[in-house]
């Protein structure tokens, strides 16, 4: 069995469960086939002063064990707002002790990132350090935001030149990675995984009855439904959903799950459209809740300004959901045909325009769902196993 040391400043812990659950579920994975054992560094940040908003965060446990996986929350000092261009320092230097201490006990056999930034250069100096072969993995933001960043991009870039691969969520980001000037010859295509088993169709009358039976989600029982999934972010781009809603006709509702920044401008937003008795905030919706609600949907919203390829487009499509998405990423390895749903551009007219064709013209659930088949948790494990074992006979 061979042993790697996994860098994630994203993932779940006590207080966040939710935080980086999908990159959790990639090593939980990758760790039940048996071929690797895994480690994971969780590096936590925290301001040299105490502040509230990270306050839950000091509860966080220094280690702790989740399933087959031993994971490490180091801390490392940040400056909220100014340390960014210094962070993968920041975290190697925190870090490096420990990887160092653990690798001496029981030897790793390779390092990865599961982020390009800040990940990417932390790992890539403490891969370095232990004389190991270094993976990263691309997904969307840590490109399209860091790398538009010049001192970020430089550091970036560095990284990219040492690890032996290079991973991204799809192959539009594989082309991104190249414009930057990243060597193409690492790269692979790995696509995210589904957990098939939790994101499956019900029929949707009856997810519907479920869901509107909720009383923390207050979602009507009529009416058709549009569901937005993600963090309340401006480039997340639920604004452009809200305002594709008055063109569409009255009894069709808008649900937007999820929590962030932008809630107070999105709520202002339907206020001053006066949407309120056709738009839900649900806040963040509990794990085994989602699944009926994408169910419940007739299509699922998503107008991002950027995204590497969605876990949540893949998990609407596993429900039979079909997606509205703007042409960004990976939108068009996951938008093959007509039942999946549409690309449209970013503008309200465009999302009612699709949305409209499809509550005209719905697709089965199961027709949908066939556009989901080939993800899986098993087939993402598989592939990193094989993308890693070349890796380290390549070193």
């Amino acid at each position: 069995m061979k042993r790697l040391l996994s860098i994630s400043t994203l993932y779940p812990a006590p207080g966040r469960s939710g935080f980086g659950r999908f990159v959790s579920r990639q090593m939980d994975a990758l760790a039940a086939r048996g071929d690797w054992e895994v480690t994971v560094v969780n590096p936590i940040g925290l301001p040299p002063v105490r502040m509230v908003r990270y306050a839950s965060l000091e509860a966080i446990p220094k280690v702790e064990t989740q399933g087959q996986i031993t994971v490490h929350h180091p801390r490392f000092t940040l400056l909220p707002g100014l340390s960014g261009a210094i962070n993968p320092w920041l975290i190697a230097r925190a870090v490096l002790p420990l990887a160092q201490r653990l690798h001496a006990e029981q030897p790793f056999d390779m390092v990865d990132a599961q982020f390009f930034y800040p990940d990417g250069p932390a790992a890539a100096k403490i891969a370095k350090t232990l004389g190991l072969p270094l993976a990263i993995k691309a997904r969307g933001s840590d490109i399209h935001l860091w790398g538009e960043r010049g001192s970020a991009r430089k550091q970036m870039l560095e990284a990219s030149r040492q690890a032996v691969a290079l991973l991204a969520v799809s192959r539009a980001l594989t082309r991104d990675m190249v414009a930057l000037g990243m060597p193409e010859d690492r790269m692979t295509v790995h696509y995210t995984g589904l957990d098939r088993a939790r994101f499956q169709p019900l029929e949707r009358d009856a997810a519907r009855q479920l869901i509107s039976a909720l009383p923390a989600l207050q979602v009507p029982p009529d009416g058709q439904l549009l569901l937005c999934v993600g963090a309340l972010l401006a480039i997340k781009g639920q604004a452009l959903a809200i305002r594709a809603l008055p063109l569409l006709p009255d009894d069709v509702r808008l649900a937007i799950a999820g929590t962030g920044a932008d809630e107070p401008v999105l709520k202002a937003l339907v206020a001053s459209l006066g949407l309120e008795t056709r738009v839900q905030f649900l806040g963040t919706v509990e794990h085994d809740v989602l699944p009926h609600l994408l169910c419940a949907a007739d299509a699922m919203v998503l107008p991002s300004e950027r995204e590497g390829l969605a876990n949540a487009w893949i998990e609407a499509l596993a429900c039979g959901t079909p997606v509205v998405i703007p042409d960004v990423g990976g939108a068009r390895e996951v938008v093959q045909s007509a039942s999946a749903g549409r690309i449209v551009a970013r503008t309200p007219e465009a999302i009612a325009a699709g949305v409209a064709d499809l509550l005209t013209n719905p697709p089965s659930q199961a027709d949908v769902a066939s556009n989901a088949e080939r993800f899986s948790w098993d087939a993402n494990a598989t592939a990193l196993a094989d993308i890693y074992e070349k890796a380290t006979a390549k070193h």
